[in-house]
């Protein structure tokens, strides 16, 4: 099948063999938090933060030896090169009574190791500011109250440090996103004072001395979240703005913004401006629900923008979604191995001739050349892929196994 393929996508200028390659060297950041409903080593207790995780499906990790072993169970299945990404909250205390404030690169030295156990790529790393008793009234970093801005600022200056410590473990960039609950529910008497207080937290965070060759720091915005409907500080221009005057970066979440905007459009847009755009990959059916990522339209668009622009080492891709109605090791290869469907399948398609369509007006020949696209053998390519990863198609054989052996005894 896959020599078959191979010879078909050669009629289109498509190099089989050099897509291969070039997936395996792509990599994706795979977010923790999957595997525990977003609840954290750190005892911050029930979400909170406009964040739900909704299901009771029995199995989830209840501390750190539980959630290694589904992550490490997990990445078994998933082809490609992979990262882990990781939020403050599940720093390893072992009784420590240490707050977020304080914490330090010991905290985290388990899963240093454990990572490079993994034989992963590298760390990336998310302030924690939710779930926690210094949420107050809803704000952090625009709260105003100073001994609660300071805390959080504090907190993401400790996030910072901690970060260099994974750079200079892996050898590899961490990537520090920072994104904030902070809004209100209902109409707002004062939409500005909110966010010169947010910018002046981020400034006072991005002056603390950090080593910006090793750590690459995003603001994440939103539009809305549950309890903060009305408004948002971090809204997307405040923090397109402020990432364009102080040279950081952008991290684009396509849950984050109105079901008819779409992300897959905002990359450009970006890499237009910007050396490093990041992303965090989700599935937002309505609003920014986090559902699984599948293999779908708008990840196919999203993953031709990366490939198409040669932006692979400009994109930072991560995951961020949190099902607890499935098994939440199926949640986690389904997603990760449709991104790495839509990054192949980006890279099976011939983007010069396409361009030069679009360029010479020959919009007839592009629409047809682009629905042929649809109909190649893709599926043999990935298969191969799979089989040179030493996997199959069927993991859920595995992961079923997995569930009988261990998720069903907890």
């Amino acid at each position: 099948m896959y020599e078959l393929a191979k010879k078909e996508y050669a009629k289109y200028g498509v190099d089989t063999e050099a897509a291969i390659a070039k997936i395996k060297e792509i990599p994706v950041s795979i977010h923790c938090w999957q595997g525990d409903d977003v609840i954290g080593l750190d005892g911050g207790g029930a979400l909170s933060g406009g964040i739900q995780t909704t299901g009771n499906y029995p199995g989830r990790a209840r501390d750190f030896v539980e959630l290694k072993a589904d992550i490490k169970k997990a990445f078994e299945l998933m082809p490609g090169k992979k990262r882990l990404n990781l939020h403050a909250s599940y720093a390893v205390l072992n009784g420590d009574p240490i707050d977020r404030d304080r914490y330090k690169p010991q905290h985290f030295m388990a899963w240093v190791n454990f990572a490079k156990e993994l034989g992963l790529d590298g760390i990336d790393f998310n302030p924690t500011m939710f779930s926690h008793k210094n949420v107050k009234d809803g704000l952090t970093l625009s709260s105003p109250d100073e001994s609660i801005r300071k805390f959080w600022v504090n907190h993401c200056i400790a996030c910072l440090h901690i970060a260099e410590y994974f750079a200079d473990e892996f050898k590899s960039p961490c990537l520090v996103n920072i994104w904030i609950p902070d809004g209100f529910k209902d109409v707002p008497a004062d939409r500005l004072t909110p966010r010169l207080r947010l910018k002046a937290s981020l400034d006072e965070i991005l002056a603390c001395g950090y080593n910006k060759k090793n750590v690459i720091v995003a603001v994440e915005s939103k539009v809305f979240g549950i309890g903060v409907e009305s408004y948002t500080v971090g809204s997307n221009e405040f923090y397109q703005n402020y990432a364009a005057k102080n040279d950081i970066c952008c991290l684009l979440d396509n849950g984050h913004y109105h079901p008819l905007e779409y992300v897959s459009d905002k990359i450009p847009a970006l890499l237009a401006f910007y050396d490093t755009v990041a992303l965090h990959v989700t599935r937002g059916v309505r609003w920014d629900s986090d559902h699984v990522v599948l293999f779908e339209d708008e990840l196919k668009e999203i993953a031709k923008e990366i490939v198409r622009n040669n932006a692979t080492d400009k994109v930072k891709i991560g995951l961020d979604y949190f099902d607890a109605s499935i098994n939440r090791l199926s949640a986690w290869v389904t997603g990760q191995r449709a991104m790495q469907k839509a990054l192949l399948y980006a890279l099976l398609t011939n983007h010069e001739e396409l361009k030069k369509l679009q360029d010479n007006a020959d919009f007839t020949t592009l629409m047809v050349k682009q629905e042929e696209y649809k109909t190649l053998p893709f599926g043999a390519v990935w298969k191969e892929y799979l089989r040179r990863e030493g996997l199959s198609e069927d993991y859920l054989t595995e992961i079923k196994k997995y569930e009988k052996e261990v998720l069903s005894k907890r």
